[in-house]
Protein backbone atom coordinates (compact mmCIF):
# COMPACT_ATOMS: atom_id res chain seq x y z
CA UNK A 1 0.00 0.00 0.00
CA UNK A 2 1.10 3.56 -0.56
CA UNK A 3 1.85 6.19 2.06
CA UNK A 4 -1.62 7.77 2.21
CA UNK A 5 -3.40 4.43 2.51
CA UNK A 6 -0.98 3.30 5.23
CA UNK A 7 -1.56 6.57 7.09
CA UNK A 8 -5.33 6.07 7.05
CA UNK A 9 -4.99 2.43 8.13
CA UNK A 10 -2.69 3.31 11.05
CA UNK A 11 -5.04 6.11 12.10
CA UNK A 12 -8.04 3.77 12.11
CA UNK A 13 -6.07 1.21 14.10
CA UNK A 14 -5.22 3.86 16.71
CA UNK A 15 -8.87 4.88 16.96
CA UNK A 16 -10.23 1.34 17.23
CA UNK A 17 -7.56 0.24 19.68
CA UNK A 18 -8.06 3.27 21.92
CA UNK A 19 -11.87 3.03 21.74
CA UNK A 20 -12.16 -0.09 23.88
CA UNK A 21 -15.51 0.99 25.35
CA UNK A 22 -17.01 1.52 21.88
CA UNK A 23 -17.72 5.20 22.58
CA UNK A 24 -16.76 6.33 19.08
CA UNK A 25 -17.34 3.26 16.94
CA UNK A 26 -19.86 0.62 17.91
CA UNK A 27 -19.50 -3.04 17.07
CA UNK A 28 -22.13 -2.53 14.36
CA UNK A 29 -20.05 0.27 12.84
CA UNK A 30 -16.99 -1.94 12.72
CA UNK A 31 -18.79 -4.96 11.32
CA UNK A 32 -20.51 -2.83 8.68
CA UNK A 33 -17.15 -1.35 7.65
CA UNK A 34 -15.62 -4.83 7.39
CA UNK A 35 -18.49 -6.19 5.29
CA UNK A 36 -18.52 -3.16 3.00
CA UNK A 37 -14.76 -3.26 2.62
CA UNK A 38 -14.86 -6.92 1.68
CA UNK A 39 -17.47 -6.30 -1.01
CA UNK A 40 -15.66 -3.25 -2.40
CA UNK A 41 -12.34 -5.07 -2.42
CA UNK A 42 -13.91 -8.00 -4.26
CA UNK A 43 -15.42 -5.66 -6.87
CA UNK A 44 -12.09 -3.90 -7.29
CA UNK A 45 -10.29 -7.21 -7.69
CA UNK A 46 -12.93 -8.43 -10.16
CA UNK A 47 -12.51 -5.33 -12.32
CA UNK A 48 -8.76 -5.80 -12.44
CA UNK A 49 -9.08 -9.61 -12.70
CA UNK A 50 -6.85 -10.09 -9.67
CA UNK A 51 -7.18 -11.71 -6.26
CA UNK A 52 -8.45 -9.81 -3.25
CA UNK A 53 -5.52 -8.58 -1.19
CA UNK A 54 -5.24 -7.43 2.40
CA UNK A 55 -4.08 -4.02 1.15
CA UNK A 56 -7.30 -3.46 -0.81
CA UNK A 57 -9.46 -4.65 2.08
CA UNK A 58 -7.69 -2.46 4.67
CA UNK A 59 -7.83 0.56 2.37
CA UNK A 60 -11.57 0.26 1.78
CA UNK A 61 -12.27 -0.39 5.46
CA UNK A 62 -10.24 2.62 6.60
CA UNK A 63 -12.05 4.85 4.11
CA UNK A 64 -15.44 3.63 5.33
CA UNK A 65 -14.61 4.25 8.99
CA UNK A 66 -13.02 7.67 8.47
CA UNK A 67 -15.94 8.80 6.33
CA UNK A 68 -18.37 7.85 9.08
CA UNK A 69 -16.27 9.53 11.76
CA UNK A 70 -16.05 12.78 9.78
CA UNK A 71 -19.85 12.80 9.41
CA UNK A 72 -20.25 12.47 13.17
CA UNK A 73 -17.31 14.68 14.18
CA UNK A 74 -16.70 17.38 11.54
CA UNK A 75 -13.72 18.72 13.52
CA UNK A 76 -11.82 15.57 12.54
CA UNK A 77 -11.82 16.69 8.90
CA UNK A 78 -9.16 19.33 9.64
CA UNK A 79 -6.83 16.67 11.02
CA UNK A 80 -7.36 14.34 8.05
CA UNK A 81 -6.62 17.09 5.53
CA UNK A 82 -3.63 18.49 7.40
CA UNK A 83 -0.58 18.53 5.20
CA UNK A 84 3.06 18.89 6.13
CA UNK A 85 3.91 21.00 3.08
CA UNK A 86 6.69 18.90 1.62
CA UNK A 87 6.28 20.49 -1.81
CA UNK A 88 6.81 24.00 -0.44
CA UNK A 89 9.75 22.86 1.65
CA UNK A 90 11.35 20.89 -1.21
CA UNK A 91 11.18 23.90 -3.54
CA UNK A 92 11.62 26.76 -1.10
CA UNK A 93 14.74 25.63 0.75
CA UNK A 94 16.82 24.87 -2.41
CA UNK A 95 15.68 28.13 -4.01
CA UNK A 96 16.73 30.14 -0.96
CA UNK A 97 20.05 28.26 -0.95
CA UNK A 98 20.61 29.22 -4.60
CA UNK A 99 20.03 32.91 -3.86
CA UNK A 100 22.23 32.87 -0.75
CA UNK A 101 24.99 31.07 -2.66
CA UNK A 102 24.84 33.69 -5.40
CA UNK A 103 25.65 36.39 -2.87
CA UNK A 104 28.15 34.56 -0.69
CA UNK A 105 31.28 35.52 -2.66
CA UNK A 106 30.30 39.19 -2.81
CA UNK A 107 31.52 39.60 0.77
CA UNK A 108 35.02 40.24 -0.52
CA UNK A 109 36.29 42.63 -3.21
CA UNK A 110 34.10 42.05 -6.31
CA UNK A 111 36.97 43.04 -8.62
CA UNK A 112 39.38 40.28 -7.63
CA UNK A 113 39.38 36.51 -7.48
CA UNK A 114 41.08 35.39 -4.30
CA UNK A 115 42.97 32.11 -4.64
CA UNK A 116 42.40 31.58 -0.91
CA UNK A 117 38.76 32.73 -0.96
CA UNK A 118 37.37 31.87 2.47
CA UNK A 119 33.74 31.51 1.30
CA UNK A 120 34.60 29.18 -1.60
CA UNK A 121 37.06 27.11 0.42
CA UNK A 122 34.50 26.85 3.23
CA UNK A 123 31.86 25.52 0.81
CA UNK A 124 34.22 22.85 -0.49
CA UNK A 125 35.57 21.94 2.94
CA UNK A 126 32.12 21.65 4.50
CA UNK A 127 30.87 19.36 1.79
CA UNK A 128 33.94 17.13 2.00
CA UNK A 129 33.31 16.85 5.75
CA UNK A 130 29.67 15.88 5.09
CA UNK A 131 30.80 13.11 2.72
CA UNK A 132 33.15 11.74 5.40
CA UNK A 133 30.34 11.78 7.98
CA UNK A 134 27.99 9.97 5.58
CA UNK A 135 30.61 7.29 4.95
CA UNK A 136 31.28 6.96 8.68
CA UNK A 137 27.55 6.61 9.28
CA UNK A 138 27.54 3.43 7.21
CA UNK A 139 29.78 1.75 9.79
CA UNK A 140 29.06 3.57 13.05
CA UNK A 141 25.40 3.56 14.19
CA UNK A 142 24.10 7.00 15.08
CA UNK A 143 21.01 8.22 16.96
CA UNK A 144 17.64 6.95 15.77
CA UNK A 145 16.65 10.40 14.54
CA UNK A 146 19.93 10.89 12.66
CA UNK A 147 21.23 14.44 12.35
CA UNK A 148 17.68 15.81 12.50
CA UNK A 149 16.10 16.39 15.89
CA UNK A 150 13.19 14.30 17.10
CA UNK A 151 10.95 17.38 17.17
CA UNK A 152 11.70 18.20 13.54
CA UNK A 153 11.02 14.62 12.44
CA UNK A 154 7.71 14.63 14.30
CA UNK A 155 6.72 17.99 12.76
CA UNK A 156 7.62 16.82 9.25
CA UNK A 157 5.84 13.47 9.70
CA UNK A 158 2.51 14.55 11.18
CA UNK A 159 2.31 18.32 10.76
CA UNK A 160 1.45 20.82 13.49
CA UNK A 161 1.29 19.39 16.99
CA UNK A 162 -1.98 21.18 17.86
CA UNK A 163 -5.06 18.96 17.55
CA UNK A 164 -8.53 20.13 16.49
CA UNK A 165 -10.78 21.30 19.30
CA UNK A 166 -14.19 19.90 20.21
CA UNK A 167 -13.13 16.28 19.81
CA UNK A 168 -14.22 13.49 22.16
CA UNK A 169 -11.52 12.71 24.72
CA UNK A 170 -11.11 9.17 23.42
CA UNK A 171 -10.63 10.44 19.87
CA UNK A 172 -8.11 13.03 21.05
CA UNK A 173 -6.14 10.30 22.83
CA UNK A 174 -6.28 8.18 19.66
CA UNK A 175 -4.89 11.05 17.55
CA UNK A 176 -2.04 11.57 20.01
CA UNK A 177 -1.24 7.86 19.88
CA UNK A 178 -1.44 7.90 16.08
CA UNK A 179 0.93 10.87 15.83
CA UNK A 180 3.57 9.10 17.88
CA UNK A 181 3.16 5.81 16.00
CA UNK A 182 3.13 7.42 12.56
CA UNK A 183 6.26 9.41 13.40
CA UNK A 184 7.99 6.13 14.23
CA UNK A 185 6.69 4.25 11.19
CA UNK A 186 7.36 7.01 8.67
CA UNK A 187 10.77 7.93 10.06
CA UNK A 188 12.62 6.36 7.14
CA UNK A 189 10.46 8.14 4.57
CA UNK A 190 10.78 11.49 6.36
CA UNK A 191 14.56 11.12 6.56
CA UNK A 192 14.75 10.32 2.85
CA UNK A 193 12.69 13.37 1.91
CA UNK A 194 14.64 15.63 4.22
CA UNK A 195 17.94 14.30 2.90
CA UNK A 196 16.78 14.91 -0.67
CA UNK A 197 15.91 18.51 0.15
CA UNK A 198 19.15 19.24 1.98
CA UNK A 199 21.38 17.63 -0.67
CA UNK A 200 19.60 19.59 -3.39
CA UNK A 201 19.91 22.79 -1.36
CA UNK A 202 23.65 22.20 -0.89
CA UNK A 203 24.10 21.62 -4.62
CA UNK A 204 22.18 24.78 -5.56
CA UNK A 205 24.08 26.79 -2.95
CA UNK A 206 27.31 25.88 -4.75
CA UNK A 207 25.66 26.50 -8.14
CA UNK A 208 24.68 29.97 -6.98
CA UNK A 209 28.24 30.76 -5.94
CA UNK A 210 29.64 29.50 -9.27
CA UNK A 211 27.07 31.35 -11.38
CA UNK A 212 27.72 34.55 -9.47
CA UNK A 213 31.46 34.17 -10.00
CA UNK A 214 31.04 33.55 -13.73
CA UNK A 215 28.37 36.23 -14.26
CA UNK A 216 30.43 38.97 -12.64
CA UNK A 217 33.35 37.96 -14.81
CA UNK A 218 31.40 39.02 -17.90
CA UNK A 219 31.32 42.66 -16.80
CA UNK A 220 34.28 42.82 -14.41
CA UNK A 221 38.02 42.37 -14.92
CA UNK A 222 39.09 40.00 -12.17
CA UNK A 223 42.49 40.49 -10.60
CA UNK A 224 43.72 37.07 -9.41
CA UNK A 225 45.93 36.82 -6.35
CA UNK A 226 46.32 35.77 -2.75
CA UNK A 227 47.71 36.97 0.53
CA UNK A 228 48.56 35.22 3.78
CA UNK A 229 50.44 35.97 6.97
CA UNK A 230 51.44 32.37 7.67
CA UNK A 231 51.62 30.63 4.27
CA UNK A 232 54.32 30.99 1.63
CA UNK A 233 54.04 30.41 -2.11
CA UNK A 234 55.16 26.77 -1.92
CA UNK A 235 52.58 25.90 0.72
CA UNK A 236 49.81 27.64 -1.19
CA UNK A 237 50.91 25.86 -4.37
CA UNK A 238 50.78 22.46 -2.62
CA UNK A 239 47.32 23.14 -1.19
CA UNK A 240 45.84 24.44 -4.45
CA UNK A 241 47.43 21.61 -6.45
CA UNK A 242 45.54 19.06 -4.36
CA UNK A 243 42.34 21.09 -4.45
CA UNK A 244 42.31 21.69 -8.19
CA UNK A 245 43.82 18.39 -9.36
CA UNK A 246 40.43 16.73 -10.18
CA UNK A 247 39.36 19.69 -12.33
CA UNK A 248 42.76 19.96 -14.03
CA UNK A 249 42.77 16.25 -14.86
CA UNK A 250 39.14 15.91 -15.96
CA UNK A 251 38.67 19.16 -17.88
CA UNK A 252 42.29 19.46 -19.12
CA UNK A 253 42.68 22.90 -17.60
CA UNK A 254 46.18 24.49 -17.51
CA UNK A 255 48.20 23.85 -14.37
CA UNK A 256 50.36 26.25 -12.43
CA UNK A 257 53.81 26.34 -10.85
CA UNK A 258 55.20 27.71 -7.61
CA UNK A 259 56.51 30.69 -9.57
CA UNK A 260 53.01 31.37 -10.90
CA UNK A 261 51.64 31.35 -7.37
CA UNK A 262 54.44 33.54 -6.04
CA UNK A 263 53.81 36.08 -8.80
CA UNK A 264 50.19 36.41 -7.76
CA UNK A 265 50.80 37.79 -4.29
CA UNK A 266 48.66 40.86 -3.87
CA UNK A 267 51.61 42.50 -2.13
CA UNK A 268 53.58 42.37 -5.40
CA UNK A 269 50.82 44.13 -7.40
CA UNK A 270 49.85 41.19 -9.59
CA UNK A 271 48.62 41.64 -13.13
CA UNK A 272 44.96 41.29 -14.08
CA UNK A 273 45.93 38.70 -16.68
CA UNK A 274 45.07 35.10 -15.91
CA UNK A 275 41.92 35.76 -13.94
CA UNK A 276 39.90 33.56 -16.25
CA UNK A 277 42.05 30.52 -15.50
CA UNK A 278 41.47 30.76 -11.75
CA UNK A 279 37.76 31.40 -12.12
CA UNK A 280 37.41 28.28 -14.27
CA UNK A 281 39.49 26.25 -11.83
CA UNK A 282 37.26 27.21 -8.93
CA UNK A 283 34.07 26.72 -10.94
CA UNK A 284 35.13 23.28 -12.17
CA UNK A 285 36.26 22.23 -8.69
CA UNK A 286 32.94 23.29 -7.16
CA UNK A 287 31.06 21.30 -9.79
CA UNK A 288 33.17 18.18 -9.23
CA UNK A 289 33.42 18.23 -5.44
CA UNK A 290 30.09 19.76 -4.46
CA UNK A 291 27.44 20.03 -7.17
CA UNK A 292 27.78 16.59 -8.82
CA UNK A 293 28.08 14.53 -5.59
CA UNK A 294 25.23 16.38 -3.93
CA UNK A 295 22.97 15.92 -6.94
CA UNK A 296 23.76 12.20 -6.93
CA UNK A 297 22.96 11.98 -3.21
CA UNK A 298 19.74 13.94 -3.77
CA UNK A 299 18.77 11.56 -6.60
CA UNK A 300 19.44 8.53 -4.38
CA UNK A 301 17.35 10.01 -1.56
CA UNK A 302 14.58 10.87 -4.04
CA UNK A 303 14.52 7.29 -5.33
CA UNK A 304 14.39 5.95 -1.78
CA UNK A 305 11.57 8.33 -0.83
CA UNK A 306 9.53 7.44 -3.93
CA UNK A 307 9.98 3.72 -3.25
CA UNK A 308 8.90 4.04 0.39
CA UNK A 309 5.94 6.27 -0.46
CA UNK A 310 4.71 3.86 -3.16
CA UNK A 311 5.20 0.73 -1.04
CA UNK A 312 5.00 1.75 2.61
CA UNK A 313 6.57 -0.84 4.95
CA UNK A 314 3.62 -1.56 7.25
CA UNK A 315 3.82 -4.79 9.26
CA UNK A 316 0.56 -6.62 8.60
CA UNK A 317 1.52 -9.53 10.87
CA UNK A 318 0.49 -7.64 13.99
CA UNK A 319 -2.51 -9.01 15.91
CA UNK A 320 -4.84 -6.18 14.83
CA UNK A 321 -4.20 -6.81 11.14
CA UNK A 322 -4.35 -10.58 11.57
CA UNK A 323 -7.83 -10.20 13.06
CA UNK A 324 -8.96 -8.04 10.17
CA UNK A 325 -7.61 -10.43 7.58
CA UNK A 326 -9.93 -13.01 9.10
CA UNK A 327 -12.87 -10.79 8.02
CA UNK A 328 -11.85 -11.24 4.39
CA UNK A 329 -13.03 -14.82 4.42
CA UNK A 330 -11.06 -17.92 3.58
CA UNK A 331 -9.83 -20.57 5.93
CA UNK A 332 -9.61 -19.88 9.65
CA UNK A 333 -6.18 -19.08 10.99
CA UNK A 334 -4.26 -21.71 12.94
CA UNK A 335 -2.12 -20.77 15.95
CA UNK A 336 0.46 -23.43 16.75
CA UNK A 337 1.60 -23.15 20.38
CA UNK A 338 4.81 -24.68 21.70
CA UNK A 339 4.74 -24.53 25.54
CA UNK A 340 8.20 -24.45 27.07
CA UNK A 341 8.38 -26.22 30.45
CA UNK A 342 4.75 -25.27 30.92
CA UNK A 343 1.72 -27.59 31.21
CA UNK A 344 -1.69 -26.02 30.61
CA UNK A 345 -4.78 -26.98 32.57
CA UNK A 346 -8.27 -26.93 31.08
CA UNK A 347 -9.00 -23.31 32.07
CA UNK A 348 -5.79 -22.00 30.58
CA UNK A 349 -6.38 -24.09 27.47
CA UNK A 350 -9.67 -22.20 26.95
CA UNK A 351 -7.85 -18.93 27.60
CA UNK A 352 -5.37 -19.85 24.88
CA UNK A 353 -8.26 -20.13 22.42
CA UNK A 354 -9.28 -16.56 23.33
CA UNK A 355 -5.71 -15.38 22.76
CA UNK A 356 -5.74 -17.09 19.35
CA UNK A 357 -8.92 -15.19 18.48
CA UNK A 358 -7.19 -11.93 19.45
CA UNK A 359 -4.23 -12.79 17.24
CA UNK A 360 -5.89 -14.38 14.21
CA UNK A 361 -9.60 -13.57 14.36
CA UNK A 362 -12.70 -15.13 15.85
CA UNK A 363 -12.52 -18.31 13.78
CA UNK A 364 -8.93 -19.07 14.72
CA UNK A 365 -8.00 -22.56 15.87
CA UNK A 366 -5.28 -23.64 18.29
CA UNK A 367 -2.78 -26.40 17.55
CA UNK A 368 -1.31 -27.13 20.98
CA UNK A 369 1.91 -29.16 20.87
CA UNK A 370 3.22 -31.25 23.80
CA UNK A 371 5.27 -29.20 26.27
CA UNK A 372 9.01 -28.96 25.64
CA UNK A 373 10.95 -30.05 28.68
CA UNK A 374 13.31 -27.64 30.41
CA UNK A 375 16.83 -27.96 29.02
CA UNK A 376 15.88 -29.94 25.93
CA UNK A 377 17.67 -29.15 22.69
CA UNK A 378 15.37 -27.13 20.38
CA UNK A 379 15.60 -29.67 17.55
CA UNK A 380 14.76 -32.57 19.85
CA UNK A 381 11.92 -30.69 21.51
CA UNK A 382 10.27 -29.85 18.19
CA UNK A 383 10.53 -33.40 16.91
CA UNK A 384 9.00 -33.71 13.46
CA UNK A 385 7.11 -30.38 13.64
CA UNK A 386 7.65 -28.35 10.49
CA UNK A 387 8.10 -24.67 11.17
CA UNK A 388 7.28 -23.93 7.53
CA UNK A 389 3.96 -25.82 7.60
CA UNK A 390 1.64 -23.89 5.22
CA UNK A 391 -1.39 -24.94 7.26
CA UNK A 392 -0.11 -22.94 10.26
CA UNK A 393 -0.79 -19.21 10.26
CA UNK A 394 1.42 -18.38 13.24
CA UNK A 395 3.77 -20.32 15.49
CA UNK A 396 4.06 -19.16 19.11
CA UNK A 397 6.28 -20.31 21.95
CA UNK A 398 4.60 -20.06 25.36
CA UNK A 399 6.58 -19.27 28.52
CA UNK A 400 5.53 -18.89 32.14
CA UNK A 401 6.19 -15.44 33.62
CA UNK A 402 6.96 -17.12 36.95
CA UNK A 403 10.06 -18.70 35.40
CA UNK A 404 13.35 -16.82 35.33
CA UNK A 405 14.59 -16.44 31.73
CA UNK A 406 17.94 -18.08 31.04
CA UNK A 407 20.16 -17.50 28.05
CA UNK A 408 21.24 -21.16 27.72
CA UNK A 409 17.67 -22.49 27.73
CA UNK A 410 14.91 -19.96 27.00
CA UNK A 411 17.21 -17.75 24.91
CA UNK A 412 18.54 -20.64 22.83
CA UNK A 413 14.99 -21.88 22.19
CA UNK A 414 13.80 -18.44 21.03
CA UNK A 415 16.79 -17.91 18.74
CA UNK A 416 16.37 -21.32 17.13
CA UNK A 417 12.70 -20.71 16.39
CA UNK A 418 13.21 -17.21 14.98
CA UNK A 419 15.94 -18.51 12.66
CA UNK A 420 14.04 -21.59 11.52
CA UNK A 421 10.51 -20.20 11.11
CA UNK A 422 10.22 -18.40 7.74
CA UNK A 423 7.19 -16.35 8.82
CA UNK A 424 8.47 -15.45 12.26
CA UNK A 425 7.51 -16.59 15.74
CA UNK A 426 5.40 -14.98 18.45
CA UNK A 427 6.68 -15.17 22.02
CA UNK A 428 3.80 -15.41 24.51
CA UNK A 429 4.50 -15.00 28.22
CA UNK A 430 1.62 -15.99 30.54
CA UNK A 431 1.32 -13.98 33.75
CA UNK A 432 -1.63 -15.89 35.23
CA UNK A 433 0.41 -18.25 37.44
CA UNK A 434 2.47 -15.44 38.94
CA UNK A 435 -0.57 -13.20 39.49
CA UNK A 436 -2.42 -16.11 41.11
CA UNK A 437 0.51 -16.83 43.42
CA UNK A 438 1.42 -13.26 44.41
CA UNK A 439 -2.00 -11.65 44.30
CA UNK A 440 -3.11 -8.34 42.80
CA UNK A 441 -1.32 -6.39 45.53
CA UNK A 442 2.09 -7.39 44.16
CA UNK A 443 1.64 -5.46 40.89
CA UNK A 444 5.05 -3.82 41.16
CA UNK A 445 6.84 -7.16 41.43
CA UNK A 446 4.84 -8.51 38.50
CA UNK A 447 5.66 -5.46 36.40
CA UNK A 448 9.35 -5.87 37.19
CA UNK A 449 9.24 -9.49 36.03
CA UNK A 450 7.42 -8.42 32.84
CA UNK A 451 10.10 -5.81 32.14
CA UNK A 452 12.77 -8.49 32.67
CA UNK A 453 11.14 -10.84 30.15
CA UNK A 454 10.61 -8.07 27.61
CA UNK A 455 14.23 -7.01 27.81
CA UNK A 456 15.38 -10.64 27.62
CA UNK A 457 13.29 -11.36 24.51
CA UNK A 458 14.45 -8.18 22.76
CA UNK A 459 18.03 -9.24 23.40
CA UNK A 460 17.30 -12.53 21.62
CA UNK A 461 15.60 -10.93 18.63
CA UNK A 462 11.91 -11.27 19.57
CA UNK A 463 9.14 -9.21 21.17
CA UNK A 464 7.46 -10.59 24.27
CA UNK A 465 3.65 -10.54 24.23
CA UNK A 466 2.26 -10.69 27.76
CA UNK A 467 -1.00 -12.68 28.08
CA UNK A 468 -3.20 -13.85 30.91
CA UNK A 469 -4.65 -17.26 30.14
CA UNK A 470 -7.01 -17.20 33.15
CA UNK A 471 -8.41 -13.79 32.19
CA UNK A 472 -7.53 -13.05 28.53
CA UNK A 473 -9.40 -9.72 28.57
CA UNK A 474 -7.00 -8.45 31.21
CA UNK A 475 -4.31 -8.40 28.50
CA UNK A 476 -6.05 -7.47 25.21
CA UNK A 477 -3.80 -7.75 22.16
CA UNK A 478 -4.56 -4.79 19.89
CA UNK A 479 -8.25 -5.56 20.06
CA UNK A 480 -10.63 -3.24 18.33
CA UNK A 481 -11.35 -4.82 14.96
CA UNK A 482 -14.82 -6.17 14.38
Amino acid sequence: MNEQVARDVVLVRAIETMDRKREILSDDDRMYASRSAKELAEWQASDSKAAVTADHFLQQRAEQILKRLVERTPALRAFLHRRVGWRTLSIGVPLIALLVGAGVDRISDPHRVDLLSAPLLAIIGWNLLVYLLLIAGLFVPGPKTGWAGAGLIRRLSTGASALPRKLPSTLTAALVDFSAEWTRLSGGLTHARLARTMHLAAALFAVGAVLSLLARGLLTQYVPGWESTFLDAAQVHAMLSVLFSPAVWLFHLPGFSVADIDALRFATSPSAAGGKRWVLLYAATMVLLVVAPRLLLAAAAHWRARRLAASFPLDLEQPYFRQLRGKMGGEAGVLRVLPYSFTLDETRDKGLAAVAAMLLGEQARVMLRPPCAYGDEPRDALGESRLDDPAVSLTAVLFNLAATPEKENHGTFIEHLTRAAPRGVAVLVDESSLVERLGAGARNRIDERIALWQQFCRHHGAAAVIVNLLDPQARPLDQGAA
